[in-house]
């Protein structure tokens, strides 16, 4: 039963239509959750925009822009890393390795790898007998380029591999992202635009027509106010497959090295039962630690009746 419970959950939390205890009539729910294929995309990552509550298309200044704006690491002077681990709810883990190269000075190529893992499940026969186990994940392989177009005004796109997997039974596909970024003068005032995952699935699980890919619009903006220690970050997503979603978070550093954040998604709405009073879901708190040229960031996310998401993720120049 434990193993019937976590795969069913697995489903609903990666379909975006999330009901862990309770029901929702169909009224409550878009009619189009749960129809595009390989809804991993849609996971938010990196511990520090998660922290901010995905807020991050607009801001979009370090490795972790290789998600949310590809744009944004032409914003960066270095060469970069980024590391992160996941652990999801319901025990999914997933990960992320990338690499970020100033190949010139405006112009950034990078390429990562990111994976989600649905751990072990009981496989059983008609009548219920234990024959063993099974497991499934997706892949994600990323490439990124991005330019400089001029000197406050950047563009980028990623070209992604998908792979998804579970017990015998496999789908692939590949999407592109494009993003544009815009950085005031001083800095202050940062604003993004990113269409997420504008692709087609090449194979699907069973001989059924193929699935339309999680398309997504990301509009977003940052601002840092004269005089105050702060950065202030907003977004709003507009998903082929769901209502309207908006992010705002706040990060505050007068206390460099140490970065303390805060952040709220209204998707966070979806992890509560309609019995459930829970006003943390989508409420997100996290810091950040400067060591050398890395910076060190976690993020934890309360999932309602799910239970608790905790990332860690390191970006850096090398």
């Amino acid at each position: 039963m434990k193993d019937i419970v976590k795969y069913v959950s697995c489903s609903l939390v990666l379909a975006g239509a999330v009901m862990p205890t309770g029901l929702l009539t169909a009224g409550g729910i878009n009619g189009g959750a749960g129809t595009s294929a390989f809804s991993f995309l849609k996971i938010n990552v990196g511990a520090r925009p998660v922290a901010l509550g995905g807020a991050f298309t607009g801001v979009a200044d370090d490795e972790n822009s290789l998600y949310y704006n590809p744009a944004g690491i032409a914003s960066l002077e270095r060469h970069g890393i980024i590391a992160g681990y996941h652990n999801y709810f319901v025990d999914l883990q997933s990960g992320l390795v990338g690499y970020v190269h100033q190949s010139r000075e405006k112009h950034f190529l990078a390429g990562y790898i990111s994976y989600l893992n649905y751990g072990e499940f009981t496989q059983t026969d008609n009548l219920g007998t234990i024959t063993g186990e099974f497991g499934g994940g997706d892949v994600l392989f990323g490439v990124t380029f991005a330019t400089r177009y001029r000197e406050n005004i950047y563009a980028g796109a990623t070209g992604k591999l998908i792979y998804e997997k579970i017990q015998g039974f496999s789908a692939s596909g590949m999407a592109l992202d494009v993003g544009l970024k815009y950085r005031s003068n001083r800095g202050r005032y940062t604003a993004g635009l990113m269409l997420q995952n504008l692709g087609i699935q090449l194979s699907n699980f069973t001989d059924a027509d193929h699935e339309p890919l999680p398309l997504m619009l990301r509009v977003g903006g940052g601002i840092r106010p004269r005089g105050l220690p702060m950065l202030f970050s907003a977004d709003v997503m507009v998903p082929r497959d769901n209502d309207v979603d908006v992010a705002v978070g706040g990060e505050y550093y007068e206390l460099k090295p140490l970065y303390l954040r805060i952040g709220w998604n209204s998707f966070g709405s979806n992890y509560r039962a309609t019995s459930s009073d829970d006003s943390m879901a989508g409420v997100s708190l996290g810091f950040g630690l400067d060591w050398k040229e890395l910076h060190i960031a976690y993020a934890f996310s309360p999932g309602a009746e799910l239970g608790e998401s905790h990332r860690i993720t390191i970006t850096g120049g090398v």
